[in-house]
C-alpha cells in the first residue's frame, strides 16, 4: 500500500502531466503553495462545473459566492488558461476546462483514498456528507442508526434530504442517494445494496372486518391503497402462471408515508416491501397475504451523481447502510 507521501506525489503527478496537445497548462510554473490549497481549488472548480454556476457551487460548499468566483479566477490565472465560458445561461467548461475537470475528479478521489490509507479504512473521515433518501425508509431504517455512524466518524457532518421524488443529485449537491425500485436512468452510477420481498399487506384489524383474500381475484372486492403514479393493475406469479388483477384503488397517495399511514389506519390493503412495514410485521399488526403468489422484489440502490467519482465518505456510508440491512434480515 502506498504511504501518504506517495499519494501526495500522485496528486502532483495528475496536475503535472496535464500537458496535452495545445492545452499546455504549465502546471510547473504555478507559484509555490501547499498541496491542500491546490486540492481545495480543484474541489471548488469541480463543484462549479457540476452546479453550472458560482452560486450553485457556493451553496454546495457552504461558502460565499465571491469566495468561489475568486478561487476559480485565481486558478485560471495560475494555469494561464481559460477554464470556463460565462454566458447568460450559466457556466460551461472550455475544452481545457473539461480536461482539467476530469483529472481533478481523479485527484480528489486519490486524496480521499490517501486519508483512508494513512489513518485506516473508515477512520478520520471529515467534512460534510449530503445524503438523499425516501422519508419512510430513512425514518424506519437509517435515522435510528445515524448516531452509530456519527460516533464512528466524529469529524463528519451530515445533511439528510428526505424526498420521495427523483431529485437532481448534482444540482442539489447530493453525494449519495438511497433509492428503491428500478432505476429510471440506466447510466446512473449505482450499486445495489439489498433486496426486500414485496407482498400484499394489510392490518389484522382490516382483515377482521373485510375478510382475507385467498386468491388474487379476491382483491377486486377489497379496498386497496395505491401509489398515484402507478396503475391499478397488480401482477402476480406462481411457477409459470401469471395473473393480473384490476384493483379498486379508491385511496391514492403520492408518497410512501401516505400509503403506510393509510394501511395502519385500517383503510385497506396494499403492495409494499417488508422494509416499509418492518415494525408492524414483526409485532403481527400487519400481515402478509397471498404468500403462495410472488411479486417482484424491491431493490435498494446507492446512487452517486453521474460523471462524479463516489467519495470515500459516500462509499463508506453505502457500506454502513448495507450492513444495517444485512443485520435486519
Amino acid at each position: 500500500m502506498l504511504d501518504i507521501q506517495h499519494y501526495r506525489l500522485l496528486i502532483e503527478l495528475w496536475l503535472s502531466i496535464y500537458r496535452n496537445g495545445r492545452y499546455d497548462l504549465a502546471i510547473t510554473s504555478i507559484p509555490s503553495r501547499n498541496d491542500m490549497d491546490r486540492l481545495q481549488a480543484m474541489i471548488v472548480f469541480v463543484r462549479v462545473v457540476e452546479a453550472g454556476s458560482f452560486s450553485g457551487a457556493a451553496r454546495v460548499l457552504d461558502v460565499g459566492q465571491p469566495a468561489v468566483s475568486k478561487t476559480v479566477a485565481q486558478l485560471e490565472q495560475r494555469l494561464q488558461v481559460k477554464l470556463l465560458l460565462r454566458s447568460t445561461h450559466g457556466l460551461t467548461p472550455t475544452e481545457a476546462g473539461l480536461r482539467f475537470y476530469e483529472r481533478a475528479l481523479l485527484a480528489i478521489q486519490e486524496a480521499d483514498e490517501a486519508e483512508l490509507a494513512a489513518r485506516g479504512a473508515g477512520e478520520g473521515l471529515s467534512g460534510r456528507l449530503r445524503i438523499s433518501a425516501a422519508p419512510t425508509f430513512a425514518r424506519l431504517h437509517i435515522i435510528p442508526r445515524l448516531p452509530q455512524f456519527l460516533e464512528a466518524h466524529p469529524g463528519l457532518d451530515i445533511d439528510v434530504v428526505l424526498d420521495d421524488r427523483m431529485i437532481d443529485l448534482i444540482a442539489e449537491g447530493i453525494d449519495i442517494s438511497l433509492r428503491m425500485g428500478t432505476l429510471a436512468d440506466s447510466s446512473a452510477v449505482a450499486r445495489k445494496l439489498a433486496s426486500s420481498r414485496c407482498s400484499v399487506l394489510a392490518t389484522a384489524e382490516y382483515l377482521k372486518r373485510k375478510g382475507t383474500p385467498q386468491v388474487p381475484a379476491d382483491l377486486a372486492n377489497h379496498e386497496t391503497i395505491v401509489y398515484s403514479q402507478m396503475n391499478n393493475v397488480w401482477k402476480f406469479h406462481r411457477e409459470t402462471t401469471e395473473v393480473s388483477v384490476l384493483v379498486n384503488g379508491r385511496a391514492r397517495f403520492s408518497a410512501a408515508e401516505g400509503i403506510r399511514a393509510a394501511v395502519l389506519a385500517d383503510m385497506g390493503l396494499t403492495i409494499a416491501s417488508d422494509w416499509m412495514f418492518a415494525p408492524e410485521l414483526a409485532e403481527g399488526r400487519v400481515l402478509r397475504l397471498l404468500e403462495s403468489w410472488s411479486l417482484p422484489d424491491t431493490d435498494l440502490w446507492a446512487v452517486f451523481p453521474t460523471g462524479r467519482l463516489a467519495t470515500a465518505k459516500a462509499r463508506l456510508f453505502a457500506e454502513f447502510v448495507e450492513g444495517i440491512l444485512q443485520e435486519s434480515t
